[in-house]
């Protein structure tokens, strides 16, 4: 199985359409939110499972602020964080994906990619597609796939030829 994972487009699709390509084949689609009016662009892109949150900048939005689901066996909370303060700090996101009983925490918000894993839980940011604010400034993006034996990868990557 193989997962996209974006967040903070913030309405510009072209950065989007560009992981997708680059992405290749997916199984499932997630957007850790600011999609800012892009929902049904972004539902109609993919012909895959799609997961979408509400960002804080996702006004009048009918998506919703979080959402759990399984992938595989693996049980994930995805958010856009800024409720959890991922600005200041990853912990409280954290500890909110352990009372949940997460294997895997998914946020935005911070445009930063962040990678954290513990023995029993993943935490994880893709950056922003849109306005990246790492050294380097490149969109990124997540790559998550999981081998027919159960072993999870995840890949950060950044958009190519920015």
């Amino acid at each position: 199985m193989r997962i996209l994972i974006v967040s903070d487009t913030h309405g510009r699709h072209s950065a989007l359409d560009q992981a997708v390509e680059e992405a290749g084949v997916i199984d499932m689609m997630i957007h850790l939110g600011d999609v800012e009016g892009g929902e049904e662009y972004i539902r109609a892109l993919v012909n895959c499972e799609k997961h979408i949150v509400r960002g804080n900048n996702d006004f009048f939005s009918d998506l919703k602020a979080e959402e759990e689901f399984l992938i595989g066996d693996l049980k994930a909370f995805i958010t856009h964080g800024h409720n959890y303060y991922v600005s200041l700090d990853p912990e409280q996101i954290k500890d909110e994906g352990r009372a949940r009983g997460a294997d895997i925490v998914m946020f935005g918000h911070t445009h930063k990619p962040y990678f954290d894993e513990d023995e029993d839980i993943v935490v994880l940011n893709p950056g922003s597609l849109s306005f990246p604010r790492q050294a380097g400034r490149r969109g990124s993006y997540m790559i998550m796939e999981i081998a027919a034996d159960g072993t999870v990868t995840y890949s950060q990557r950044y958009l190519a030829d920015e």
